[in-house]
């Protein structure tokens, strides 16, 4: 049986008790339409989303790096697709590759500034950020005339990537659960794994050890352009059309629901467990309000106070963790 300090010594404690009592929360106050089915998909669909690109995000800052430059990657990606495929009337998978493409572009060109540089991530991709914010808007306007793109996908990309499941539930929860399992795996049973917590923890002792430090941070970068790119691609798909003023709201909501899910600032400390449930507990805030009787105006005054509260919690279980000794028995000769 697993003793006391060794549950509250888990990343991801204070994260779950947060989910459990925002959804008693808004199961209470949202009433019978929170708790059906379309009340569940408002959320899930948002976490799906949301999931898939706070993952890798999660993961470099584990590492100690961040990347902003999410936020530009969705709308790039979402016009790259309906541009090549929409206006241009290429076939739908070269516009998807062509979307994914950039998204690991971006990401290789945000790890290579960031280790050549020598300057923080934070910074580097906030310059990422604006950059391809304007290239967006300039070269959406050159190519297609317009800041927006109408996009027929077919029935196949349709099915894979912008379906609805039984009319609510979005194809990429699906996608979302798959990520789960492969970041998981990678962080959880993969070397490159003790490689990413080696680096949070201090990263030229991981250099000294003979950690690939630069090829780490490269893949990190590039796994968080490829699955913002995604996204992006995905929404296109789904509402069959995209726009250049999009996305925005991936940069904080990502990094707030990987901090609600137990992971440092500082690096060296989280879990992929804690990355879903602070998703999770995000999307329920999120989407909850809106099925109570309150001014969804506050949505955004809870949802500080829920990440203050979900720092202060995980670092108290932390501290209890740290400072828990496990009594001992003593066997008692006669």
């Amino acid at each position: 049986m697993p003793s006391v300090g060794s549950l509250v010594r888990r990343p991801e404690v204070g994260s779950l008790i947060g989910m459990i009592a925002v959804l008693i929360f808004f199961s209470i106050f949202g009433g019978a339409n929170f708790l059906s089915a379309g009340g569940a998909a408002s959320w899930l669909n948002v976490a799906s989303e949301l999931g898939i690109i706070a993952l890798p995000i999660g993961l470099l800052m584990i590492a100690g790096y961040l990347d902003l430059s999410v936020g530009s990657m969705i709308p790039a990606s979402s016009m790259t697709v309906a541009i090549i495929s929409g206006h241009y009337d290429l076939p739908i998978i070269v516009g998807i590759l062509a979307s994914l493409g950039l998204g690991l572009a971006v990401g290789f060109i945000n790890g290579v500034l960031v280790i050549r540089t020598k300057v923080p991530s934070f910074v580097v991709t906030l310059a990422t950020l604006f950059a391809l914010a304007g290239l967006t808007l300039g070269l959406s306007v050159i190519l297609s005339g317009s800041t927006s793109v109408a996009l027929k996908s077919g029935s196949t990309a349709k099915l894979l990537f912008g379906d609805y499941l039984g009319g609510k539930f979005e194809v990429t929860l699906f996608w979302w659960i798959a990520a789960i399992l492969i970041v998981g795996f990678i962080l959880n049973f993969s070397r490159f794994g003790n490689w990413i917590l080696a680096m949070g923890g201090d990263a030229v002792s991981a250099r000294n050890a003979g950690i690939p430090t630069d090829r780490v941070t490269i893949a990190l970068f590039m796994s968080s352009g490829l699955c913002a790119s995604f996204v992006g691609m995905s929404q296109a798909i789904l509402y069959n059309s995209a726009q250049v003023a999009a996305g925005q709201s991936f940069i904080f909501n990502s990094i707030i629901a990987v901090v609600i899910g137990g992971v440092l600032l500082t690096g060296g400390y989280g879990s992929v467990v804690g990355i879903v449930l602070g998703t999770l507990t995000f999307s329920i805030v999120n989407q909850g309000i809106f099925y109570t009787g309150f001014d969804a105006n506050w949505a955004s005054l809870i949802i500080g106070v829920l990440l203050l509260a979900a720092v202060l919690m995980n670092n108290t279980f932390r501290t209890m963790a740290l400072t828990y000794a496990p009594r001992t028995k003593s066997r008692v000769r006669s």
